[in-house]
C-alpha cells in the first residue's frame, strides 16, 4: 500500500484508477500542516489495509514568490510548515507502524533551491533543501530498523506550480520565468519522477537510503549494481567541496 501526501484531486483520481484495476484504494482529505490531519489520514488508511509499507511525501506550495522582504511573513512561515512540517508530520506519523513491520520506504518529493539558490522563491527552496537533509538525517536514524528515505529531484514539470511562476510575472525573476515558459511550451511530464519512485519504492533499491536523486540527469537505473560504491561515498548527498 502506497500512502502518498498530494493534493486530494490527485489522490481521488489515483484512486479510481486502482479501483479500476480491481485493487483497494483510499482517498483521504487531508492537510499534511496540520497533526490531526496526518494522523487521522494515517489512522484511516491502517483500517482499510492493515499496513503501511511505503510514505511518498509529495505535498508542496510554492508561494510567496518575489523578494524576500517584500513576502508576506506568514505565507512564508506556511510555505516552510506545509513543505517541510508535512515531511515531519507524515513520517512520524508512520514510522512506529514500519517498525513494527521491520521495514517500509519513505520517498520524499526534493525540488527547485535544494542544491542551488533559487532567488525570489526563498521560502520554497529553503523548505526543499531542508527536505533534503531531513531525509539524510532520518535514513540513520532508521537503519536499524529496516527502513530506507530517499528524496527524488523531478526536474522541472508543468504542474499548478508553472502556472503560479507565469503568474507572478516579472516577481519570478527572468530565469524562473523564462524556465516555465519552455515547460509550459513543451508539456513537460512527470514520467520520469514516476519511474524513479517505483524503483525507490520497490525491492530494487533495497540497501539505497539517504540520498537525492535526479529523476532526470542521474542513472539512477544502474545503482542496484554501484550498491557499495554509492553506500560508501558522498554520492547523490548534499556536501560542502572542499
Amino acid at each position: 500500500m502506497v500512502l502518498a501526501s498530494r493534493t486530494i484531486g490527485e489522490v481521488e483520481s489515483a484512486a479510481r484508477e486502482a479501483e479500476g484495476l480491481g485493487r483497494k484504494a483510499l482517498a483521504v482529505r487531508a492537510d499534511v500542516s496540520r497533526l490531526a490531519d496526518v494522523e487521522a489520514m494515517v489512522k484511516q488508511s491502517l483500517e482499510r489495509f492493515g499496513r503501511i509499507d511505503i510514505l511518498v511525501n509529495n505535498a508542496a506550495v510554492q508561494p510567496p514568490i518575489g523578494p524576500l522582504w517584500e513576502n508576506d511573513p506568514e505565507e512564508w512561515l506556511q510555505t516552510i510548515l506545509t513543505n517541510l512540517g508535512g515531511v515531519f508530520l507524515c513520517s512520524r506519523a508512520v514510522i512506529p507502524t514500519m517498525i513494527r513491520q521491520g521495514g517500509g520506504k519513505i520517498i520524499n518529493l526534493s525540488g527547485g533551491g535544494a542544491t542551488s539558490p533559487r532567488p525570489y522563491f526563498s521560502a520554497y527552496a529553503a523548505s526543499k533543501a531542508a527536505v533534503v537533509r531531513l531525509t539524510e538525517t532520518l535514513a540513520e536514524e532508521l537503519k536499524p530498523h529496516g527502513i530506507q528515505v530517499n528524496a527524488i529531484a523531478p526536474g522541472a514539470v508543468y504542474t499548478h506550480m508553472t502556472e503560479e511562476v507565469l503568474s507572478a510575472g516579472a516577481s519570478a525573476g527572468e530565469r524562473a520565468l523564462a524556465e516555465a515558459e519552455r515547460v509550459k511550451a513543451h508539456a513537460v511530464g512527470s514520467d520520469a519522477a514516476a519511474e524513479l519512485a517505483v524503483f525507490l519504492a520497490s525491492e530494487d533499491s533495497d540497501g539505497l537510503t539517504g540520498r537525492l536523486i535526479s529523476a532526470m540527469w542521474d542513472d539512477w537505473r544502474s545503482l542496484p549494481r554501484r550498491l557499495s560504491e554509492v553506500m560508501e561515498s558522498d554520492l547523490y548527498t548534499l556536501r560542502r567541496v572542499v
